[in-house]
């Protein structure tokens, strides 16, 4: 079992988000404790706030709500008995035993977990602290829990386990889904699974689905005041609709708050280098375009977005590895892998298979020098093979040895 721990401003926001998963018929509603009705009895409202006014008590504490998901290997099929079961002994151990809270179970990844939704504000106003919540408490809860009801240990390293796998969350499409529940949809996926160190690395995941972090251009208000908005982009990658603030969306994914995610992502994310870069050395080996590059990595779970300026010139390159969820510019992985060495082995590949090419093609020399029509009287190299496909380049050319020997003229006296 896998415990992740979040916490939060907004108990409304938490609880959106798990009823946004209901309505999509991807996730139910499993277990309202401390509620004094029934889970099919309960109205939006009623879920709100019943958490909402223990907050309420201590408006001093900002942030007041606990989201936790507990995730069980993908070979496990718990009832809906035992998940309450494991569900109450957890929130014991941790100590909110005795706060209201709500279960939801998703059904939209490939291993079975639940939700649960409660506030840290107490009865009588005093907070229960979250700080080394899921280092102290949570970690030791997790172990007893596997051992009681046998479930699959997280850190069990002799077993051959397949990893928690997320489901990608869908293309947000314009005009196909609700704008904002798209948008959110996204983000909060994105944000919460990828290890990113930057907004631009964030971006080259959220692009992957249609979506875009904006924070406007550099004149703009918007911009000096560090604001952040996320909006949808058309298949061309433009913008299209009306953008969300960044704090209107759960989990409030601001530029403060990802800027903090920074830091924590760029050591967190230093296992993962390791791999990337083996995955990365095999497609050099193999590769004979940026196509193929591409495509190889592609085929190891790993995207390759080359970024480009006005001209065409490739200026950066970003690695998103989809099987750890860690994602990286080419430069922090190495000189190697950056955009500079990449393009200068994509080159050189290209020129070593154009010249493999000529030398198949007959007898000829590898490079044939012409005189350039162009009239500036400046002489130009190309390849045999360029000129086989491009002849007007190479018009009026002839080897030496077709020649025909031009008769000398005799003057007449």
């Amino acid at each position: 079992m896998v415990a992740r721990i979040r916490s939060g401003k907004s108990l409304k926001g938490a609880i959106n988000y798990n009823e946004h998963k209901v309505k999509e018929g991807t996730a139910e509603l499993l277990m309202a404790k401390g509620y004094s009705k029934i889970e099919s009895q309960l109205t939006m409202g009623d879920k709100v706030n019943r958490l909402q006014r223990l907050a309420d008590l201590n408006t001093r504490v900002v942030t007041h709500c606990l989201h936790v998901s507990l995730n069980f290997d993908v070979g496990e099929n718990l009832d809906k008995e035992k998940l309450q079961k494991i569900v109450n002994e957890y929130m014991d151990t941790i100590g909110f035993g005795k706060q209201p809270f709500l279960v939801y179970e998703h059904r939209d990844a490939a291993h079975q977990h639940v939700h649960i939704v409660t506030t840290n504000i107490q009865r009588d106003g005093k907070r229960i602290s979250l700080h080394n919540l899921g280092r102290v408490q949570s970690e030791k809860a997790r172990k007893e829990i596997e051992i009681q009801f046998n479930l699959v240990k997280a850190g069990d390293k002799n077993r051959l386990l397949e990893p928690l796998r997320a489901v990608r969350p869908e293309k947000a499409i314009y005009g196909k889904t609700e704008v904002k529940r798209a948008i959110s949809n996204v983000v909060s996926a994105v944000v919460t699974q990828y290890q990113f160190a930057s907004l631009t690395e964030l971006n080259a995941v959220l692009k992957q689905y249609n979506v875009m972090a904006d924070r406007g251009a550099e004149n703009t208000r918007m911009f000096a005041k560090k604001g952040l908005q996320y909006c949808l982009l058309d298949g061309s990658g433009n913008k299209i609709g009306v953008p969300i603030k960044a704090s209107n969306i759960y989990g409030k994914p601001t530029l403060a708050n990802l800027e903090y995610k920074y830091e924590t992502n760029k050591q967190t994310r230093q296992v993962y280098k390791h791999a990337l870069r083996e995955k990365i050395d095999q497609a050099l080996g193999k590769m004979d375009s940026k196509e193929s590059f591409k495509k190889i990595l592609k085929n190891k779970g790993v995207d390759v977005l080359f970024r480009k300026n006005e001209e065409g010139f490739l200026y950066g390159i970003t690695y998103i590895d989809h099987q750890t969820k860690s994602v990286f510019n080419g430069s922090e992985l190495g000189k190697g892998y950056s955009a500079a060495a990449i393009r200068g082995d994509i080159q050189t590949e290209k020129r070593l298979t154009e010249s493999a090419y000529t030398k198949v093609a007959g007898n000829q020399p590898d490079r044939i020098e012409f005189i350039n029509t162009n009239g500036k009287g400046k002489t130009k190299q190309e390849g045999l093979f360029d000129i086989l496909i491009n002849p007007s380049g190479a018009y009026g050319y002839l080897p030496y040895e077709l020649r025909k020997k031009r008769k000398r003229k005799t003057r007449r006296p």
